[in-house]
């Protein structure tokens, strides 16, 4: 992981700054992007060494700003890591608000936002990798959390069809793959934070084709 460049698309949490953390450590260089000052200074603190970047990752022309942004100060990313989540539910079906739904879908349009404007980073690297963290929910989705659920079953569904595009470009270019894109999937993150950081840095010891399209799922024994 020597000097990659790793984005942490909403990497201010426990979650993100564990994970910038350990690609540190691994010899990465990383960018932690939120939209909250105060918490983009907080992770930097916590995570030394790491660059940080204030974004809505939700719009599309701050997005496009901020690639250009990352493209004159530090290069082509090689890694982005989507931590833009959050939680709202309960109340059963009739407790989904339509306003709990639209700050869930948030998530998703960040992470079609950040993706497409650094996907000709991730294919042009030599070992680019998409990675986003889901949701078990997504496999057992209760009334409860049924605004949530989808939403991640959305997100998971996007990672497989970069991952698709991924292989496809490699297989028309008759060459082999240096691009993948991964779901990890929590239950909860709390506790799982040391477990998430060790498999995100692990994406970058085996050959694209062994992650392209893998969902892993982390808990904190992993």
């Amino acid at each position: 992981m020597n000097d990659r460049l790793v984005l942490l698309a909403g990497g201010t949490s426990a979650a993100g700054r564990a994970c910038a953390r350990a690609l540190i450590s691994a010899g990465a260089r990383v960018l932690i992007v939120g939209s909250n000052e105060e918490r983009l200074a907080s992770a930097a603190a916590d995570a030394p060494g790491a660059t940080t970047e204030q974004c809505d990752l939700t719009d599309p022309d701050a997005v496009a700003d901020l690639r250009d942004r990352v493209h004159a100060a530090h290069g082509r990313v090689d890694g982005i890591l989507h931590l833009v989540g959050g939680w709202r539910g309960g109340g059963g079906l009739a407790g989904q608000t339509d306003d709990d739904f639209a700050f869930l879908l948030r998530s998703l349009t960040a992470l079609r936002r950040v993706s497409r404007a650094f996907d000709a980073d991730v294919r042009a690297s030599d070992a680019g990798r998409l990675a986003i963290v889901s949701s078990t929910s997504v496999t057992r989705p209760l009334a409860g959390g049924a605004n949530y659920a989808a939403v991640k079953a959305a997100s998971e569904a996007w990672v497989r069809a970069v991952a698709h595009g991924y292989a496809k470009d490699a297989r028309d270019a008759g060459r082999s793959p240096s691009a993948a894109a991964v779901t990890f999937r929590v239950k909860s993150l709390e506790g799982v934070e040391g477990a998430l950081a060790d498999a995100v840095v692990a994406l970058w010891a085996d050959p694209a084709e062994e992650w392209n399209d893998v969902v892993v799922e982390i808990d904190a024994v992993s």
